[in-house]
């Protein structure tokens, strides 16, 4: 089994480009906060490469920016290649399935992404006698 949740902060601003076959895909990191520090250095976090395909990408670029917080779902996947230097390289990127965007509205920079309802607007509810309950 290959699965992978994390919640964390957007670390960069995502990218968004097509592929060849002109498929969209989105890159960006975040930094996932450790559950306990080491020692006085204070709160540690790790960095994930994120990669997203098609139009949940599209959305990740228009909604999503650095210091954004979203929950991703997905999958590890390793790869090397051959850099210019001659050197091998290796990569690890987590494919994600799933991503939930989990900033508040009025913490970005009023971009389009969706509110949830005012905790304000509360509605109008009638009492219901105790005999009327199923259970």
């Amino acid at each position: 089994m290959n699965k992978v949740i994390l919640v964390g902060n957007l670390t960069r601003d995502p990218e968004l480009t097509t592929t060849n076959s002109g498929v969209s895909v989105c890159r960006f990191s975040i930094a996932v906060q450790r559950r306990f520090g080491s020692g006085d250095n204070g709160p540690q976090a790790d960095f994930f490469n994120i990669v997203v395909w098609r139009a949940q990408g599209e959305n990740c670029h228009k909604f999503l920016k650095k210091g954004s917080k979203c929950g991703v779902v997905g999958r590890i996947q390793n790869s090397t290649y051959e850099a210019s230097d001659g050197t091998k390289r290796y990569n690890t990127d987590i494919i994600a399935e799933e991503v939930e965007f989990l900033s508040s509205r009025n913490s970005g920079d009023g971009s389009d992404m969706p509110s949830k309802p005012s905790t304000n607007e509360t509605a109008e509810l009638e009492p219901i006698d105790d005999d009327s309950l199923p259970f």
